[in-house]
């Protein structure tokens, strides 16, 4: 069994432990966060988060306002898997694609697995197939093989 960090457990279901923002940030990584700021928009300084429930100082600037997160913690949930209201209009119209399939297969999984098999599950499956290689949400190609990946 996994450690469950807390501050990785997003209420939507996109689990921080595999996103490419919190790994830029915890590998000191600023190669990659120069990278990353072609797909977001944003400048380097700017790409960093100790996950979604991490002190509001150190959550990514995309993520510090989020409906979602606002909503489920006025509700007293830890997250969407609690809601039967679920999949609300915030799901609806997220506006990241890749972001509302994962969330849309994330959810259920949360609901029937639990929270410490939900993280196993996510840790295990951003993986390369090839070779094992640690992905990230999102990923089109392995890092380290070059291989394609689909594994969101």
């Amino acid at each position: 069994m996994v450690e469950v960090n807390r501050q990785y457990l997003a209420p939507c279901g996109l689990y921080c432990g595999v996103c490419a923002v919190m790994y830029a940030t915890r590998d000191e990584n600023p190669k990659f966060r120069e990278r990353l700021t072609a797909v977001y928009g944003l400048p380097a300084e700017e790409i960093y988060c100790a996950g979604c429930l991490a002190p509001t100082d150190q959550v990514w600037i995309l993520c510090k306002e989020c409906v979602i997160k606002a909503c489920t913690l006025e509700k007293g949930y830890e997250g969407c898997h609690q809601c039967s209201q679920w999949p609300c209009r915030y799901i609806e119209e997220f506006p990241i694609e890749v972001g509302k399939k994962v969330i849309m297969r994330t959810i259920p999984q949360w609901r029937e697995w639990g929270t410490e098999r939900f993280v196993e599950e996510e840790e295990k499956r951003y993986h390369c197939p090839s070779c094992g290689y640690e992905l990230f949400r999102g990923a089109k190609r392995c890092r380290s093989c070059g291989e394609p990946v689909d594994v969101d």
